[in-house]
């Protein structure tokens, strides 16, 4: 497969199947990216998994694997947490080239150079313990009520300040007189 091919599949729209795939509760997969999230580096776990080879993934945004039912406010979250210098962990579902699906616990950090940097992005990622929920193939409904286009509804008030005793899951601190 020659570069160009390599790139026009690693941009076609990846429809999700609902299989799930895994991997060996000792590998890691690995990925690098530049400071805009373009993929730098990919490991022979990351290709396999992600049914990709490394012509298809290096030089692509990594949301290449997004998978589209991962909320969106995930990323935001990374982003802005990485971007800032600090480590990130979460639970990601990411998308292969074939349409399956796989979880991962996702450690990702910035790359500094020796001036303290940022100058990438470094992600490590291990198969997640089995969850304490019950886990289902994705669906194909929306994740959430903003993705289906109605506002998020809205979180209940707090009680009035004279019913907090008894409400608030610990005691104020006492205020000295």
């Amino acid at each position: 497969m020659t570069t160009t091919e390599a790139t026009a599949r690693a941009r076609t729209a990846v429809r999700p199947t609902g299989v799930e795939r895994s991997f060996g509760a000792d590998e890691l997969i690995v990925s690098k990216t530049d400071r805009r999230g373009v993929i730098t580096y990919a490991n022979d776990v990351f290709l396999r998994v992600g049914a990709y080879s490394l012509d298809e993934v290096i030089g692509q945004p990594h949301n290449l694997i997004r998978h589209p039912e991962m909320p969106r406010a995930v990323f935001h979250l990374l982003w802005d947490t990485i971007s800032r210098g600090h480590e990130l962990f979460a639970y990601i579902n990411n998308l292969a080239a074939d349409g399956a699906h796989y979880w991962v616990l996702a450690h990702v950090t910035p790359s500094v150079d020796e001036r303290g940097t940022i100058v990438g992005y470094h992600s490590n990622r291990r198969r997640p313990s089995p969850a304490p929920w019950p886990r289902s193939a994705p669906s194909t409904r929306p994740c959430s009520p903003r993705s289906a286009g109605t506002p998020p509804p809205r979180p209940p008030s707090p009680p009035p300040p004279s019913s907090w005793t008894g409400w608030w899951p610990r005691r104020p601190p006492a205020t000295r007189t």
